[in-house]
């Protein structure tokens, strides 16, 4: 594509969305808003720059950006799951532990977990976002989604002893 304007066009339509999603995760709204709007400033400014792959170079430009507006912990996770087919009930009560679990985890497990699950980036596009090798990424996604799992695991068990 030879048009800048059409290519940056195309980008945005195609990864605001992404790049927004992944600033609510760790900003409020207002905030997560302007860190997707600078993020394609930066995007326009580097045009050239961006490779043909461009969401995780998208998220790591986002990922600093966040990182460099606060210098506290990340904030806790606002999470919007779809829900499963099934018992009302029981989806509720599943979304519910698995939220909790998920909001148990550290930064960088929930981090390894979404890049992966809901943006379907591989380990070594993931790694560049995180900034880490293909290896080491991969290794602590193994570990994120073995806490995970322990951690969906104990509440359920706590769970029916409380129904007992």
């Amino acid at each position: 594509m030879d048009d800048p304007e059409e290519r940056f066009t195309e980008l945005y339509d195609r990864h605001y969305r992404n790049v927004l999603g992944y600033a609510l995760l760790r900003a409020e709204r207002q905030s997560a808003e302007d860190i997707a709007s600078e993020t394609f400033l930066i995007a326009w400014r580097r045009l050239a720059q961006v490779p043909e792959h461009p969401l995780p170079w998208l998220l790591v430009v986002a990922r600093n950006l966040l990182r460099k507006q606060r210098h506290l912990e990340l904030r806790p996770l606002r999470l919007t799951l779809s829900a499963p087919e099934g018992d009302v009930a029981d989806q509720v009560g599943e979304r519910q532990a698995a939220l909790d679990a998920l909001a148990r985890l550290s930064g960088a497990d929930a981090e390894a977990l979404i890049l992966t699950s809901w943006y379907g980036l591989g380990p070594a596009e993931a790694a560049k976002v995180v900034g880490c090798s293909a290896r080491t990424f991969a290794v602590r996604l193994h570990r994120a989604r073995r806490r995970l799992a322990d951690m969906l695991n104990s509440s359920q068990t706590v769970l029916q002893e409380q129904l007992r």
